[in-house]
């Protein structure tokens, strides 16, 4: 292994990098959200239950590859989730959490027997987990920068103060982020550099919280490479690396 492997490529991980920034923009924020109010399952449930939704419209249509009918279907998935728990925050706030994990795993076992005689089932859930982001390109990005923007406005301007419309911009976001880097990484890009930043006022906390994402996107992407290794994973090994040194200079410097 020579120094020039460790080159980065930009025609090979420049669209995979300006991803992980995409859905860092969104996720970092609403990260922060989903730690103060103790949801921390949230993002992975409803994750999960969009890939459901993908799964039986590709099942439906007898298609392998993505469409916009699997889109609309996952989509729609997430939005019903959402609406089942804003409905149980309301009525059942002491067993949100619980509620929560079990609505993950009750999705995740169906999505399990759904594709338990497809010939190619563990291929599909290895990639709704870990994700392709090696294969995003350019094209895939707009429509979905697009999609962030206008929930950043509408979150910045309006639903902020609204916890109710919480959920349901959350499953919009990350109904788009599941498609582009996968369930680990959503999770990842959520939770990890909220941790980083956790007890940091919003003035310092986001710009920190984004630099840890951004660190730990660019370091995965570089890093796969020259040691072949699988991006997604060791991406999310670089978060938990960072959130970790954050946290431990924090208490350092007391």
């Amino acid at each position: 292994m020579s120094l020039s492997d460790f080159a980065f490529d930009w025609s090979l991980m420049g669209p995979p990098l300006l991803a992980g920034l995409l859905v860092a923009s969104t996720h970092v924020l609403l990260g922060r959200r989903v730690l103060e109010r103790g949801i921390i399952f949230i993002d992975l449930t409803i994750a999960q239950v969009a890939a459901l939704g993908a799964i039986a419209a590709t099942m439906l249509a007898g298609d392998e590859h993505a469409s916009w009918s699997t889109q609309i279907a996952a989509g729609a998935a997430a939005l019903v989730a959402a609406a089942l728990l804003t409905w149980t925050e309301h009525h059942f706030r002491s067993l949100q959490e619980a509620l929560i994990g079990s609505l993950y795993v009750f999705s995740a076992c169906v999505a399990l027997l759904m594709l338990s005689h497809n010939p190619h089932g563990a291929e599909h859930m290895q990639e709704l987990l870990a994700g392709q982001i090696l294969w995003v390109s350019y094209a895939q990005l707009q429509p979905v920068a697009l999609l962030y923007a206008g929930v950043l406005v509408v979150w910045l301007l309006w639903a902020r103060q609204r916890p109710r419309v919480f959920y349901f911009l959350f499953a919009i976001v990350v109904t788009a982020s599941v498609q582009l880097v996968g369930v680990y990484l959503v999770f990842a890009t959520l939770i990890l550099p909220a941790i980083a930043t956790s007890g940091m006022s919003e003035r310092r906390g986001l710009p920190t919280g984004y630099l840890v994402a951004a660190a730990g996107y660019g370091l995965g992407l570089w890093l796969s490479v020259p040691f072949d290794l699988p991006a997604g994973p060791l991406i999310v090994c670089m978060l938990v690396t960072l959130a970790v040194a954050s946290l431990l200079l924090r208490r350092r410097r007391g």
